[in-house]
């Protein structure tokens, strides 16, 4: 399983946090990784990072997406798809310090993998707003 294998495994599990809410992360994360048959060590490392630093940095993730957002909109509004690689990405650059360029193209790709139509242009402009900061 390569990189971006991974993060998009470890997308797939922000997703579906995000559609759940109020679940034992841990549990989730175990039943995650066991239900999809990851057993490579490197990728549970991965994910494991993503989604408990996403959650202890979730406040200062959210107003970064919040910053950028036009002025009648509201996280709320996001579709949770562009929402979950927005946390995603943003967690990388800031908090991984995963070079921008790489976060960014990466979450552009999983944008246009299973978000609508507009969803690549949307995160693309959120994360390149991220980087000019």
């Amino acid at each position: 399983m390569n990189r971006s294998e991974i993060r998009e495994q470890a997308f797939k599990l922000i997703y579906s946090l995000e559609i759940q809410k109020d679940v034992n992360l841990k549990e989730q994360v175990d039943l995650y990784l066991e239900s999809n048959e990851i057993e490579n060590g490197n990728a549970i490392d991965y994910i494991k990072d993503v989604i408990f630093g996403i959650d202890n940095n979730e406040k200062e993730i959210l107003s970064e997406i919040e910053k950028y957002l036009k002025s009648d909109w509201k996280i709320d509004r996001i579709s949770k798809i562009d929402l979950s690689i927005l946390k995603l990405a943003i967690y990388e650059i800031k908090y991984k310090e995963l070079p921008f360029k790489v976060a960014i193209n990466e979450a552009v790709e999983l944008a246009k993998k299973y978000g609508e139509e507009s969803s690549k242009k949307f995160v693309n402009g959120v994360l390149a707003n991220v980087v000019k900061e």
